[in-house]
């Protein structure tokens, strides 16, 4: 059995869906035999997840599934396995080290 990470995308439309799009992506941890079982498997989750409710504003909220952006495979699931990179290119490198640094220390305050 292999381990995959599955990237699933969905938009959020809330009321008339007359707002800033917003998409929620999710890393799913999948076990399959074959990379199409884990992406049969993580677009099925996706169609799972699907969902409708009311919010506390009365308005209607839909989490609509988009597809499966990513799919990588994971050598060994180990203590300090990589499970996801993503490599950022940015215009202003000490703003991004400052993000980088204020969210590690709001972490570690939670801790």
């Amino acid at each position: 059995m292999n381990w995959y990470v599955a990237k699933i995308v969905f938009r959020i439309v809330t009321g008339d869906g007359n707002h800033q799009p917003q998409f929620d992506e999710q890393l799913r941890l999948i076990s399959a035999e074959t990379e199409c079982q884990a992406y049969e498997k993580a677009a099925c989750i996706g169609h799972l997840a699907q969902e409708s409710f009311v919010n506390n504003q009365s308005e209607p909220v839909r989490w609509d599934f988009i597809g499966v952006a990513e799919l990588n495979l994971i050598g060994e699931l180990s203590d300090g396995a990589e499970l996801y990179y993503q490599i950022h290119e940015t215009a202003d490198p000490d703003l991004y080290v400052a993000w980088a640094q204020h969210r590690s220390a709001l972490l570690s305050v939670k801790n």
